[in-house]
């Protein structure tokens, strides 16, 4: 077991440097991905919305989609992700249970809780790996 981790170690000494980079590209990618895969907006999500009570549900679809998109740049070139994943809970996520409940509907079971620990990291560490 010695031998595996001492070759792991090996292999990854190098990218040591740039392991944040990478976790904030991939980040960055995510929010933008989940953005722009809600252009062109569809009517089920502005129903999706209005059924969750969210006032002018048009125009607040287009501002999530547009609001991941740039929150995934910012966050690929230096922006906090923490205040962004609040903004989901409270808006997209804020009816489901902490952490047991229905399959798809745990808020600590999923990849919110991810985000928002990522975001915090990133909070926290500021931009010093850019």
């Amino acid at each position: 077991m010695n031998k595996l981790n001492d070759l792991l170690e090996k292999l990854a000494r190098p990218l040591k440097d740039y392991s944040s980079c990478l976790l904030r590209i991939g980040l960055g990618v995510s929010f933008f991905l989940h953005g722009y895969g809600k252009i062109p907006i569809q009517q089920g999500f502005v129903d999706w919305l209005a059924s969750k009570g969210i006032p002018f549900a048009d125009l607040t679809a287009f501002f999530v989609a547009w609001g991941e998109m740039l929150a995934g740049i910012g966050i690929l070139i230096g922006g906090a992700v923490m205040v962004i994943m609040i903004g989901a809970l409270l808006l997209a996520h804020s009816d489901w249970a902490i952490f047991i409940g229905e399959r798809g509907s745990v808020l600590f079971a999923s990849e919110q809780l991810f985000l928002l620990l990522l975001g915090t990291y990133f909070a926290i560490k500021g931009n010093s790996d850019l």
